[in-house]
């Protein structure tokens, strides 16, 4: 009659390490190297790069088109006088340097 009234051992070593892993791959489901917070991070940083990216990419058409206005085939002589005046340090006699 003993045996009848305790569980079996067994049985309950089973349910306790089955809750045990469920508990274990739970927690690595969230926040392991692969889990959901470190999707969110990821997510979240290649929204930054893809931002950076664009302003990246504005400077190098800015600065492509500056370049191309300088070049032989097109010369802004408006754009080319500023950049001299710029490196040289230089002002026309009738501009007025404000500080």
């Amino acid at each position: 009659m003993a045996n009848g009234r305790r569980p079996a051992l067994g049985a309950a070593i089973f349910f306790i390490a089955a809750f045990g892993f469920g508990l274990y791959f739970t927690f690595a489901a969230v926040q392991g190297d692969y889990g959901l917070f470190q999707r969110a991070e990821i997510l979240a940083q290649s929204e930054a790069l893809e931002a950076q990216l664009a302003a990246l990419n504005a400077d190098v058409a800015r600065m492509e088109n500056l370049t191309h206005r300088l070049s032989d085939d097109y010369l802004d002589l408006d754009l080319l006088d500023q950049q001299a005046r710029d490196m040289l340090g230089m002002l026309r006699s009738d501009e007025i340097v404000i500080r």
